[in-house]
């Protein structure tokens, strides 16, 4: 092993032990990480620079700031309240409908606002309707990542794969282009949810007294603590009908025009944050309070480390490795291997660390078989986000845990049977829609 290689392994262990361990945040872990490398010359001061500007940061970056724009035009708490009146008319059925509403809005959405502003609404509702909450803020949150598998702005995970895979040489993806497989995903995982959630929780909704009336947790003494409980962040806002007018059609139009090709979702999203400042929907200060740094700088820190990953020439050994062992097989037991090890990594670690790690070595996967990258890129975006078995492995998950008091088991006993099932069906989808 050369120099750069011993010191990005190194950095990569150290990164992945402190992710792990969770005692100190991960986006000081990722720029740690990236500091080390930019010290020791494995990277150029350049390659840091074209990771903040890489268009999966823009892209976020600039759907945050529409996203605040919706939720301080008081539009969100009218959307809430009207399913507040939903459920209470239809009992638990309108709770589900409730979350499949939520989980719509996920597909073009971060999941992460979207579960801190519905967890409470959703707990809420249950308990109106003496309903245990244990039943349902489970399921919002997979739902939430299960719909964000459905385009490609719906996670940043999409957006970093499809950034690692443009890196590598391989076309960008259509906003559109992984639909076909993320919603056969998400109704299957839906159906699941709907029919077995409950029964596998079994005995388990024991006394509710704390779930209504909890005090708020200290978000600086929990994981994923730029997170926190949802109720520090839920904010009851009057409706202005200008600003959430404009600041929808803006959302609207930068999704359609990044889906009719006419710009990348980068360029238009930034045009549209950009827009918003200048008719004064959102000031310039409220558009950098809508960003959300501890998710950008992670992605960021994370885009430097595969770099260093590819100028070093270790992930080019690690896609030897991983070919060697499936040598032997055909394209379909490949993939499998790869969807099944993206998705035991990515419940151990961060949704960018995985893509960081792995999207490099599918693309060398798949050209070593001979076959199109295309399938391999699409498992790793799906199997990336698939974090169902543990409460640690997505965002989302930590927020239903504080709130409801679930307990470790809770995530296993529901998490794993859905990891199974989304695995099944995203094989089935990729193979039938991205053939090889």
């Amino acid at each position: 092993m050369t120099a750069d290689q011993i010191i990005t392994l190194v950095v990569l262990a150290a990164v992945v032990a402190a992710l792990i361990l969770d005692r100190v945040r991960a986006d000081v872990v990722a720029l740690s990480g990236a500091a080390v490398l930019l010290m020791t010359g494995v990277v150029r001061p350049i390659d840091v620079q074209g990771a903040f500007a890489s268009p999966a940061i823009i892209a976020l970056a600039s759907l945050f700031v529409i996203a605040y724009a919706l939720e301080l035009s008081g539009l969100l708490d009218r959307a809430i309240a009207a399913a507040v009146a939903l459920c209470r008319r239809f009992g638990a059925t309108g709770i589900w409908l409730l979350l499949a509403m939520i989980g719509s809005v996920s597909c073009f959405l971060n999941s992460t606002p979207i579960v801190v502003l519905g967890a409470p609404v959703v707990r809420d509702v249950a308990n109106a309707l003496k309903l245990s909450p244990k039943r349902f803020l489970i399921p919002l949150s997979y739902i939430t990542i299960l719909t964000g598998c459905c385009t490609l702005i719906g996670t940043s995970t999409n957006l970093l794969v499809d950034d690692m895979a443009s890196v590598a040489g391989q076309p960008r993806f259509g906003i559109f282009e992984i639909t076909p497989v993320g919603i056969p995903m998400a109704l299957a995982g839906g159906l699941y949810l709907f029919f077995l959630s409950g029964r596998l929780l079994g005995g388990r909704h024991e006394t509710e007294r704390r779930e209504g009336s909890a005090a708020p947790i200290d978000p600086l003494h929990i994981p994923n603590a730029q997170i926190g409980d949802s109720q520090l962040f839920a904010q009851k806002r009057p409706l202005n009908l200008r600003k959430a007018a404009l600041a929808l059609a803006t959302f609207v139009g930068a999704v359609l025009l990044a889906a009719a090709g006419v710009a990348p979702i980068a360029s238009t999203a930034f045009a549209g944050a950009v827009a918003l400042i200048l008719l004064r929907v959102v000031s310039a200060d409220e558009a950098y309070r809508g960003l959300k740094p501890e998710i950008l700088i992670l992605i960021a820190g994370m885009v430097v480390i595969g770099i260093a990953m590819e100028e070093s020439g270790l992930a080019d050994a690690a896609s030897r490795l991983l070919i060697a062992s499936v040598h032997g097989l055909s394209p379909v037991a490949a993939l499998a291997v790869l969807y099944l090890l993206t998705m035991v990594l990515t419940e151990l670690l961060s949704n960018a660390t995985v893509a960081v790690l792995v999207t490099p070595v599918a693309v060398a996967l798949a050209e070593s078989l001979g076959v199109s990258p295309r399938p391999f890129l699409v498992g790793v975006m799906m199997a990336a986000s698939a974090a169902f078995a543990t409460p640690f492995g997505y965002q989302t998950n930590v927020i239903v845990y504080q709130m409801a008091g679930y307990r470790y088991m809770d995530f296993v006993r529901i998490g794993l049977p859905l990891n199974l099932i989304t695995f099944g069906v995203a094989m089935l989808a990729i193979l039938y829609f991205f053939p090889f």
